[in-house]
């Protein structure tokens, strides 16, 4: 549509520099993203057809707590970003996992795959212990905020009505595997691709109006600086698999606490997230989870900036 309106217009019709900006800026998080989110789809689309249930769960734990550790590093074995991994924790809650053991493998796994891992270490090496603390507090963090949902005592509620009748109703899609995987395949892009291009939009928009000066000038010190580097984690909406890049050349101005905050935060919680997990969760769910794993990852940030 773009390039259709570009080709058409007049010569001398400009758009407004902030208008430019948002559409760049959109357009580079839905090209980031959306690769990862096919990819996301098959694989939740292969696992609730060819991944007999009876299996998955008699491999895992029993123990919630053990259960829980063993998800949250699931992420091991599925180099996929935060964006991909929505239609699969969504599979996992439709195969019978608790919305406490899918939020623990949600929020973990994009920190906790093998390219993130690589790519951090490609960035930081071991410099400041920063790639050990995301590591280390992603984990933990996922697995806290799993121990805190499970206590609810109706983690249905958590969920959107639409999600949970499709839970109650997903095994009863007729038709061979070709036809089952080509309507799950539809199903789920037809809820997480509007989302991703509506939160693409929102992060576009947001980027191109907030002043970045404002962060840079708190990056010194050591708790603002903190506070100001989650804030550009939520905002800018970057894939897990290429932040560390970023994020590298604010190196020499933000603290490391507020390096690590930035890695941690930003494949948990941004505003691209928020929108495909809008598919599947309340907003008064994501309200209370954005502020949990904010008050997490600020004290990550603030023990790391005074052990080092």
């Amino acid at each position: 549509m773009l390039f259709a309106v570009r080709a058409t217009a007049p010569t001398e019709l400009r758009l407004d520099d902030v208008v430019q900006d948002a559409l760049t800026l959109a357009v580079s998080v839905v090209i980031e993203s959306l690769p990862f989110v096919i990819l996301g789809i098959t694989v939740s689309t292969a696992v609730q057809l060819w991944v007999p249930g009876h299996l998955m769960f008699r491999l895992l734990p029993r123990t919630p707590i053990l259960r829980r550790a063993v998800l949250s590093l699931l992420g091991v074995a599925l180099p996929v970003c935060e964006c991909g991994n929505v239609p699969l924790a969504r599979t996992l809650m439709t195969r019978g996992l608790t919305v406490s053991d899918s939020l623990t493998f949600l929020l973990a796994a994009p920190i906790l795959n093998p390219v993130t891992i690589l790519v951090t270490y490609q960035a930081f090496g071991f410099s400041d212990g920063i790639l050990l603390w995301r590591v280390l507090g992603g984990f933990l963090i996922a697995n806290l905020i799993g121990l805190l949902i499970s206590r609810h005592s109706r983690q249905t509620d958590l969920l959107t009505p639409r999600f949970h009748d499709a839970c109650q109703v997903h095994d009863h899609v007729a038709g061979d595997k070709r036809t089952q995987a080509l309507r799950l395949f539809t199903t789920e892009s037809s809820a997480m691709l509007p989302a991703l291009l509506i939160g693409s939009a929102i992060a576009g928009l947001i980027q191109s109006v907030v002043s970045r000066n404002l962060l840079l000038t708190l990056g010194q010190n050591p708790v603002w600086s903190v506070a100001a580097l989650i804030a550009l984690a939520f905002v800018i909406s970057l894939c897990s698999t290429v932040d560390a890049f970023f994020v590298l050349s604010l190196g020499s101005t933000f603290s490391p606490g507020a390096i690590v905050a930035f890695l941690v935060f930003g494949p948990m919680i941004d505003i691209k997230m928020l929108a495909l997990l809008r598919t599947t969760f309340i907003a008064r769910t994501l309200a209370l989870l954005t502020t949990v794993v904010a008050l997490l990852t600020a004290v990550l940030g603030l023990a790391v900036n005074l052990a080092t």
